[in-house]
């Protein structure tokens, strides 16, 4: 996984190199280049919160490349990076949480496409806050780790220690596709620097997340999302005027 961290990172610097080049010399803005901070939530069987395990939740960054094609819309190539935990011994209630005392963590390295609308279409202004949603795909590469050292087998029935049994005999996933989707709001310091806030949701395909399904829930899909806050720097002035671009 650390070397296709390193190649991943390679690459979005890479393939947008010359792009940023050329913005640069024609002064058009259509470019941006950004990083962000927050915290990735695992949502799945090991917390009977809605909103995901809070409790669990781990640090995570973003670096990010958006290309703006006009006043609304902006296509971004996000590279995510953090860490999921999940863990029964944090919640109380319902009671066999404590008895069951199931855990994972797993690192994540996210690479994704992203189709950003901006409604009130002011991807080029220097000033002011705007709103934006965005959708995409992507692919997730895991490293899951999960833990059933603690398990209490007298507190349950036979059908949950059969559904543990073809748990730990299941493959876990090395990596899964993702749709991610989520809603973020802009604040244009000036022309050139922006900060953002946004939330964004991964829909997924495996009960295996947490490295468990038929002990847990297995009519019940696992999923994260990830809140982060980050600041966005923009290559080159948009040219209102639409002057054509005079080269030596």
């Amino acid at each position: 996984m650390k070397i296709f961290l390193q190649k991943s990172i390679a690459i979005l610097i890479l393939s947008y190199a010359e792009t940023i080049e050329a913005y640069s010399q024609t002064g058009i803005a259509g470019f941006e280049l950004g990083v962000s901070l927050g915290t990735f939530i695992y949502q799945g069987d090991l917390t009977p919160s809605h909103i995901g395990s809070i409790r669990t939740q781990k640090l995570g960054f973003n670096l990010f490349a958006n290309n703006i094609l006009n006043s609304s819309f902006s296509l971004r190539t996000n590279l995510a990076i953090g860490k999921l935990k999940g863990d029964d011994a944090k919640y109380s209630n319902p009671e066999y949480r404590q008895q069951r005392n199931f855990n994972f963590k797993s690192p994540v390295v996210e690479i994704s496409e992203q189709l950003l609308w901006n409604p009130l279409g002011k991807n080029y202004d220097s000033k002011g806050f705007s709103p934006y949603l965005f959708a995409g795909v992507g692919y997730s590469f895991l490293n899951i780790k999960r833990d059933w050292s603690r398990f209490n087998a007298e507190y349950f029935t036979e059908n949950t220690l059969n559904g543990l049994t073809a748990d730990i005999l299941h493959k876990l996933p090395k990596g899964i596709p993702v749709i991610p989707v989520g809603i973020g709001i802009r604040y244009a310091i000036s022309s050139r620097m922006t900060i953002n806030a946004e939330t964004s949701y991964r829909f997924i395909s495996t009960d295996y997340l947490d490295g468990f399904s038929q002990a847990a829930d297995p009519n019940k899909k696992d999923n994260y999302y990830s809140n982060s806050i980050g600041i966005i720097y923009r290559f080159g002035i948009k040219n209102r005027l639409k002057c054509p671009v005079i080269r030596n």
